[in-house]
Formats: structure tokens, sequence, C-alpha cells
């Protein structure tokens, strides 16, 4: 059973750091707390053989902590923008860690780029979508041990019933990139 030890106070973060931003808006000096964090990379994965997306469940301690019950999350295959490598190399290789599949770069096709958390740290987040199949999977996926990842196929005639699903926690990046692929099917 998943438990909530203690909360203490962050002195040296890894990957966020708090800040106040003091500015005007219209001649009125005002005050905003943030935190500044990576921009990051996001990827819908449409598996052609299992007409299914591949999604990805994992425990999110902020959500577990406002939760106090579960604090799994169904996301898509994500990953922060922390090396020296292009958008689309971070999308590629997040996608061989979490979910097990080697993409060709060239596969990788932009959707968008959108804010997230934008009252509290506005990064932002770029969506891409490729088509997968069983000649792609080199590995069961999973993440780093310390993400405990579960790789998820959810059938596209179980989607569009999951995304109103509140009984799953998921993110708005998810919903849109649904809507996105639902969109382009109709319109071929």
């Amino acid at each position: 059973m998943n438990k909530i030890l203690s909360i203490d106070t962050l002195e040296e973060p890894n990957f966020i750091k708090p800040i106040l931003i003091n500015y005007t808006q219209k001649g009125m000096k005002k005050k905003w707390e943030a935190v500044l964090s990576h921009n990051s990379v996001s990827i819908l994965l449409y598996h052609k053989e299992k007409q299914s997306f591949v999604i990805v469940k994992q425990l999110r301690p902020p959500i577990f902590n406002m939760d106090n019950e579960d604090g799994y999350m169904h996301e898509l295959c994500a990953g922060i923008i922390d090396k020296e490598l292009s958008d689309k190399e971070i999308a590629r290789e997040e996608v061989l860690e979490e979910c097990g599949y080697d993409v060709p770069i060239e596969k990788l096709k932009k959707i968008t780029t959108f804010y997230t958390s934008v009252g509290i740290s506005g990064a932002s987040q770029t969506l891409y979508y490729a088509e997968i199949d069983e000649s792609m999977q080199c590995s069961e996926g999973g993440g780093l041990v310390e993400e405990d990842i579960e790789v998820i196929y959810l059938p596209l005639e179980k989607a569009k019933k999951f995304m109103f699903d509140e009984t799953y926690k998921k993110t708005p990046g998810m919903l849109m990139a649904f809507y996105w692929f639902f969109a382009q099917k109709e319109l071929h």
C-alpha cells in the first residue's frame, strides 16, 4: 500500500525552483509565486495492429498528496527536456524508455506546442504523434526504476468513454491529443 511519510520544504531542488515574480500590471505593483520548471514533450502513440492508444499509468506523488487515496495517473508517454537534445530526440528516448518501442525519429509528427500549469510554472509541452507496430517493440518499457510505469493499451472503441470517465485520473494534454486524433480520422 502506498503511503505519504512526510512533507518537507525543498531546500536544494533538482528539477524545479520556487520563485517570486515582482511585476507591474496597468501601473500597479504585484507579486506572484511561481516555480521554474523544464519544458516537456508528450507523445500520442497509436498501435496500428492493436488499434489502441498506448498510454502509461504511474504514481504521481503530488496527486497522491492531494487525493490521499490513489495518486495513479493515466497519461501519454512524456518527459522533461533536460538534455542537450532536440525535442524529437527526447520524445524518441521517452517512447523507448517508458513504452519499449523504438520509433524512428522521422516517424514522430509534431502536433502542437501548448502551455501547462500556467498558474504555477508556465512551462510548455510539445505534443508528438507516432504510429507503432509490433516490429518496433524491443522491450516491455516501464521507465526508470523510480518511475514504475505500467504500459496500457487503450482500444480506440473505448477511448471516447475513457476520456470522460472520472474514475480514471488523466491529464488535459491526453484529452486534447485524443480529440486531435479523432478529428484527423473524421477528415480522412
